[in-house]
């Protein structure tokens, strides 16, 4: 019984001393460390702010179907202006190569009236052409329904970009098969 007692004691003393240096260090002070950290750049150079989550979501959908991409170094600018084309949404223009990048031109008024899924569907269009090297494909369904998020927007098909549908139309726009089709025409 005896050296039962004598390791109860022990062990409260033990916890009492352990609790005691617990609390005496918990309530010192820490000196406070005041790194200098660099902003980073979150968005896209180049790119209006309101097309970076479309830019991202991009990256996204491309990455759940295995194609790796980074539109922070693809020289890709986009803004959102005036296009005075009858019925043109959106345009990539190629011959700002030149100068080092593709630009993608969102039209302002389609923009300021369009829905989110409207706004994604153009600017995925868009980067299919400047990003995937994509043409346009106007194939349909029996029903007259596009097939393709990169129809021109100049034939008869009807759009069915959907909440069901979009999937479909992603799959068939990140479809390797079809990546860089814009220089077999």
């Amino acid at each position: 019984m005896k050296i039962y007692s004598e390791r109860l004691t022990n062990s409260v003393f033990a916890a009492v001393v352990m609790l005691s240096v617990i609390t005496i260090t918990a309530c010192q002070e820490d000196e406070e460390v005041v790194e200098e950290i660099e902003p980073r750049e979150i968005g896209y150079s180049g790119v209006e702010k309101e097309l970076w989550v479309y830019f991202d979501r991009f990256e996204e959908e491309a990455f759940n179907r295995g194609i790796t991409t980074n539109l922070r170094t693809a020289n890709i600018t986009g803004l959102i202006d005036e296009i005075d084309e009858h019925r043109v949404l959106g345009q990539c223009n190629f011959a700002f190569r030149r100068f080092g990048s593709n630009l993608i031109t969102i039209d302002e008024a389609f923009w300021n009236r369009s829905s989110d899924r409207g706004r994604e569907f153009v600017v995925f269009h868009e980067l299919g052409h400047c990003f995937l090297n994509r043409a346009h494909r106007e194939d349909t369904d029996r029903r007259g329904v596009c097939l393709s998020i990169m129809r021109s927007g100049t034939g008869d098909c009807r759009d069915n970009y959907g909440q069901f549908t979009r999937n479909q139309y992603l799959d068939e726009l990140f479809n390797t098969k079809f990546v860089d089709d814009i220089f077999s025409q």
